[in-house]
């Protein structure tokens, strides 16, 4: 046997040797890609709460919407993207919440065009601006946190806001790999983190 096929073999070696022992330990790393994607804090008093698009299940809204219950802010910004059987989500979202016994006043819709995070930060930051808004809290879904936050920080500049992780039911850090939704969400989510970090 040439050189080549005796590294072939150690190679072929070292790998079912790293899978037999990664596969019965997978209850220890598997969740921590998926931890990763969160990284949100508790909330605090600020001036307004922000609602970013993207959520069908209306957990953004509604624990945007519970934030102004519990005195946090006075009010909502819903982001709301076009395209939804000739709606802008936030007419939708905001609809949801008054179903839900929140308050119509309570909510400021933003209607836009943006089609991802960052277009949606532009002309969400920019709505603060004018609102001479300083301190805000940015309400999204947990995995979507980080690279949310990370996006608003480089946007925002000049005004404070903490993010707030609002509930997934498709998504779940410590067994993800066992539902086939909550690998979609950890894989797109993945997907877009790392082309934001490429710059596409």
């Amino acid at each position: 046997m040439g050189k080549s096929g005796s590294r072939l073999l150690k190679f072929l070696f070292a790998a079912c040797l790293g899978l037999a022992i990664a596969y019965p330990s997978r209850g220890l790393w598997l969740p921590l890609p998926a931890r990763f994607l969160v990284r949100a804090g508790a909330p605090e008093p600020a001036e307004v709460a922000v609602v970013l698009a993207g959520d069908q299940s209306g957990n953004r809204i509604l624990t945007a919407a519970n934030l102004a219950r519990s005195g946090y802010v006075k009010n909502v910004l819903v982001s709301g993207p076009s395209g939804v059987y000739g709606h802008y989500e936030s007419e939708l979202a905001i609809a949801y919440a008054v179903s839900r016994g929140f308050p119509a006043d309570m909510f400021i819709p933003v209607p836009n065009l943006s089609r991802s995070t960052r277009a949606e930060a532009v002309v969400m930051v920019d709505e603060l601006r004018q609102m001479n808004v300083r301190k805000f809290l940015l309400v999204t879904s947990d995995y979507h946190t980080r690279r949310a936050g990370t996006i608003y920080r480089s946007v925002a500049r000049g005004l404070e806001f903490r993010v707030v992780a609002a509930p997934d039911e498709h998504f779940h850090p410590e067994n993800w790999w066992k539902d086939r939704e909550a690998k979609k969400v950890v894989f797109l989510e993945w997907t877009k983190t790392i082309a934001g970090c490429v710059g596409l």
